[in-house]
């Protein structure tokens, strides 16, 4: 693994060496290793996530090696540098048609995938459901037992190479046509209503106490989040702006099902 991570960093800054054929095998088992799960763009250690930056720059510097291809399914051709993802079987994921992931993305067996989309350089955890027409980004990482309910944006980050992917953790609920991006990371049971738009700069205020708390970047753990807005002022005036608010806490407990369900009704979050 050492001598791979030293081909691909040196290749990086000097794409000349791209021509290797050495190089092109570097860059194509690290891509093959993110694909069978060895390797992930960012891991959990301890209560961080660590970004492999070396793993993601091979990723990106394997678009320049690959060829234009065209790609038959049954009637429908597609025309691209990265094959389809195959052995689903073998696997033990659920692909329902038109699910289209990418190779260079790991689904661990036990997901299921609806009819979306799942980019390179992708984790996907085992019990996860990849719900109608949701999309996750390049790199990204989708713990196990999430679900990422129907139209979820899940941004992908594949440059600058130290950014953080955008992360949702375990057992985590995404409601539907939510968006998060930019590396923000939805810590573990936290519970997204339909519509929350999720990037950097968004304010995410706790408004279960006697004063608000403001997060950015980051969902607790266990949150209960709907969309909301506030008021900010602008040279033209006062106007509102979108956020996302913290009305509660999921309950700890060992059944995270039956806590989301007590969680979506007591809250009324809608999904």
């Amino acid at each position: 693994m050492q001598k791979l991570q030293e081909i691909i960093l040196t290749a990086w800054e000097d794409r000349s060496l791209l021509q290797s054929m050495e190089t092109q095998q570097a860059i194509r088992e690290v891509v093959s290793l993110v694909d069978k799960g060895t390797l992930r763009v960012a891991e959990p250690v301890d209560d961080q996530w660590q970004v492999n930056e070396w793993v993601k720059k091979a990723i990106v510097l394997y678009f320049p090696i690959q060829q234009m291809a065209t790609i038959e399914v049954g009637p429908f051709e597609f025309h691209d540098k990265i094959p389809l993802k195959k052995n689903y079987a073998a696997q033990g994921v659920r692909v329902v048609p038109h699910a289209i992931a990418r190779y260079g993305c790991f689904i661990e067996k036990g997901a299921i995938l609806m009819p979306s989309y799942v980019n390179i350089g992708a984790w996907v955890g085992e019990g996860t459901m990849v719900d109608t027409w949701a999309t996750v980004g390049s790199c990204a990482q989708i713990g196990r037992h999430v679900h990422l309910s129907g139209g979820v944006g899940i941004g992908g980050v594949l440059e600058p190479p130290q950014a953080a992917p955008t992360i949702i953790e375990d057992h985590c609920f995404i409601g539907s046509r939510c968006i998060v991006v930019e590396g923000v990371r939805v810590r573990r049971e936290a519970v997204l209503g339909a519509n929350v738009v999720l990037t950097q700069s968004t304010h995410i205020i706790d408004v279960t106490g006697s004063s608000p708390l403001i997060y950015k970047g980051e969902v607790p753990e266990r949150a209960v989040v709907i969309p909301g807005s506030y008021t900010k002022a602008f040279p033209a005036g006062d106007y509102q702006v979108n956020c996302a608010l913290i009305i509660g806490q999921r309950k700890p407990a060992t059944d995270t099902k039956v806590s989301l369900n007590e969680a979506l009704r007591e809250y009324h979050v809608a999904v």
